[in-house]
This record gives C-alpha cells, structure tokens and sequence, in this order.
C-alpha cells in the first residue's frame, strides 16, 4: 500500500489575489486549472509540490495603478525524478488505455 501523500499548504502568492480581492477572469481560469490538475494527480497518487500560479509583472496603467493581468500560468515547479517517472507512466497509461 502506499503511504498517503501529505496535505498541501495553500501558500501567499502575490499573484494570485487574496481574499477580499476579485481575480480577473484569467488569473481564476488559471487557479480552477491548477486545483483541477492537482486533484487528478492526487487520484493518481502523484503530487508536484509547488503548484502556483503566476502572472506576468504588471505595468503602471494610464492612472498610475497597476493594471489586470491579461494572462495567468500554472506553474507546476520543480519535482523528483522518482515523481516524473510516476507521471510519465500516468500519461502514457491514460494515452494508451
């Protein structure tokens, strides 16, 4: 049997807005993306341990503020080689089967 795998700690990301604060379309788009992803590899029984989501550094809008993002990223982060062979084998399994 398989040890369970350890609970996620929701992390602060500056990209990500907190609450109290509406994301944009995108930048939600892209946590519903990555919170998708994570519950399918937690089915699997892999976890990458530094799902985020990012957006690109926001420019001075025409009032000085900052503006929207226009696009966020999932970035799935760093993970071991033993990790990358179990999402491999998922991959091709679910390509396959």
């Amino acid at each position: 049997m398989k040890p369970s795998l350890p609970r996620r700690t929701p992390q602060a990301n500056p990209s990500v807005p907190q609450a109290g604060n509406t994301p944009t379309p995108k930048v939600q788009e892209a946590v519903d993306a990555r919170d998708d992803l994570a519950a399918a590899l937690t089915a699997a029984g892999i976890q990458l341990p530094a799902m985020d989501v990012r957006t690109p550094w926001r420019d001075a809008g025409d009032e000085g503020g900052a503006r929207p993002a226009d696009y966020a990223l999932v970035h799935l982060g760093v993970c071991s080689a033993p990790v990358a062979h179990a999402l491999a084998a998922v991959i091709r399994g679910g390509a396959t089967g």
